[in-house]
C-alpha cells in the first residue's frame, strides 16, 4: 500500500503537501537506514504529538515487526517487536523542567538536544505557527550538530520553515485545525517508514 497516496485520498485538502510528505518519509527512512535516530520537540498539543509519534516508531504500528535477531534469547525475542529509535524530548520531564528552571526557557529543548543529537540524527520539530522560539533554537542546534530537521507547521510555515530541510505546511491557520491535519500526516509517515524498513 502507498500510505501517502492513501493519506491524500482520505484527506484531499492535504494534496498541496503531497511532495513534502513524500520527502519527509524519504528523510526519515534515510535517517534510519544510516543508523540515526529521531528526536522530537513541540509545545502543548504538539508535545503530545511528539509522544504519539515516538510510540508509533518504537514498536509495531500497522505491522507486528517480528524480531529475528537470534542474539535476543527466548522468550524475549518472541515477545518483542522491531523498534526504531525515537526520543520525545517533552517526555523527559525531569531534565526538561530542570532546564526550564536553570536556563533561558527558550533554550530548554536545545539543551536536551545537545546531549542527545549526533551527526546523522533527525529532529522532527512541530510548531503550528512555525514561530515557537524553543523549537527554532532546537532546529538551529540540530544542524550545528550534523543532524537534519523535519518541520510540521501550519500553512505559513513561520521561521521554522527556513530552518528545516523539509517542511510540511498543512493547509490551515487555526491551531486546532493544524493539529487535526498533523495527526493523519504523521500516521502516514510512520506507516511509510515501517513499510519500507520492516515489510
Amino acid at each position: 500500500m502507498n500510505h501517502i497516496q492513501n493519506l491524500i485520498e482520505r484527506y484531499p485538502a492535504l494534496a498541496v503537501c503531497e511532495q513534502d510528505v513524500t520527502a519527509a518519509a524519504d528523510l526519515m527512512i534515510d535517517t534510519y537506514r544510516r543508523g540515526g535516530k529521531v528526536l522530537l520537540c513541540g509545545n502543548g498539543g504538539s508535545a503530545a504529538d511528539c509522544d504519539h509519534i515516538a510510540g508509533e516508531l518504537l514498536k509495531g504500528f500497522l505491522s507486528l515487526r517480528p524480531v529475528s535477531d537470534t542474539t535476543i534469547p527466548s522468550p524475549l525475542r518472541e515477545n518483542l517487536q522491531g523498534s526504531l529509535p525515537a526520543v520525545s524530548l517533552p517526555s523527559l520531564t525531569a531534565a526538561l523542567t530542570a532546564s526550564l528552571n536553570d536556563l533561558d526557557p527558550t533554550y530548554a529543548y536545545a539543551q536536551l538536544l545537545y546531549g542527545l543529537c549526533k551527526e546523522g540524527d533527525l529532529l522532527i520539530a512541530i510548531s503550528t505557527s512555525g514561530n515557537a522560539a524553543n523549537v527554532g533554537h532546537a532546529a538551529t542546534l540540530a544542524h550545528a550538530l550534523g543532524g537534519k530537521v523535519l518541520a510540521l507547521t501550519g500553512e505559513g510555515g513561520g521561521k521554522l520553515a527556513g530552518l528545516a530541510d523539509v517542511t510540511i505546511r498543512v493547509p490551515a491557520k487555526q491551531t486546532y485545525q493544524i493539529q487535526e491535519f498533523h495527526l493523519p500526516v504523521y500516521h502516514a509517515l510512520c506507516a511509510a517508514v515501517e513499510s519500507a524498513l520492516f515489510d
